[in-house]
């Protein structure tokens, strides 16, 4: 626990300041771009280590061009100003995944499909629907990006945090134990409260432009949503027979055990806010 405390009060200060910081200089939404990038590429890595366990091999190489690919895209804000940009980039990359894999495997097509079917999936998983967090950063002026994403992670953890503690108070009822044994219902609905709380808490202090009503019904999806992201990574981890996707972040398992509540929400945010703000 103390580990795991250690390793939070040093990361939640340098995402806070990558946050906030573009409000006073331009110049520093970089910076939550680069802890992004670095983050989604680690996590990346991660979901081929996994892959691994079970002999699935990814082409990390077409992976990982693939994702620049996609991470550029979104740093113009491509889903806005040039959703014709992303399609051809997405299009492009599965094309390409198809052409060298049948190459890479002319030896043995039996693992042919496997090989594609991973590659392509780590890309969208975390190249394409993370990537929306950078276009949420780079897609707004500095002010409200920085509102956004405040409230964004504030809706997150604070779901996270409301699952965790009515869970261990009132947890009686599995949400789904062949997936992940410890979630509850009780769990979820704590959570769900608690990101609903922490959104008007936010709106309040801080998201004026942001109605209460509307902010609290996409809180509620973004947080459901994040309990969906965990119990899809923590499949993927029971499939290949780990307890985390690494060890890289002290108590806190890998960089895919912090990135999977966060994942399904963000194309959620990006485009209420197309839709909210114009």
């Amino acid at each position: 626990m103390k580990t795991r405390l250690l390793t939070a009060a040093i990361a939640i200060p340098i995402l806070i300041a990558a946050i906030i910081l573009p409000i006073w200089f331009p110049w520093a939404v970089w910076l939550f771009v680069a802890i992004a990038v670095f983050g989604l590429g680690a996590g990346l890595f991660e979901f081929f280590l996994l892959t691994k366990k079970l002999e699935l091999k990814a082409d990390a190489g077409i992976a990982y061009l693939g994702a620049a690919a996609l991470t550029v895209s979104f740093i113009f804000d491509a889903p806005s100003k040039a959703p014709d940009l992303l399609i051809c980039v997405i299009v492009a990359f599965v094309m390409a995944v198809f052409i060298s894999q049948a190459f890479r495997f002319q030896k043995d097509f039996t693992k042919l499909l496997a090989g594609l079917g991973v590659t392509i999936a780590g890309v969208v998983y975390l190249a394409l629907i993370g990537g929306f967090l950078i276009a949420v950063r780079m897609g707004f002026d500095g002010v409200l990006s920085s509102k956004l994403l405040i409230f964004f992670f504030a809706v997150v953890f604070g779901s996270d945090a409301g699952a965790y503690f009515a869970g261990r108070a009132l947890g009686k009822h599995k949400l789904a134990p062949a997936i992940s044994p410890g979630k509850t219902v009780e769990g979820l609905i704590g959570g769900i409260l608690a990101a609903a709380g922490f959104a008007a808490l936010t709106i309040w202090l801080w998201f004026h432009e942001l109605a209460f009503l509307p902010g609290i019904a996409v809180a509620v999806v973004i947080a459901v949503l994040g309990v969906l992201g965990d119990l899809a990574e923590s499949a993927i981890k029971r499939g290949s027979g780990a307890k985390d996707a690494a060890s890289i972040l002290p108590g806190h398992g890998g960089f895919l055990d912090r990135l999977d509540s966060l994942l399904f929400g963000a194309p959620v945010l990006y485009y209420f806010a197309r839709y909210y703000f114009g």
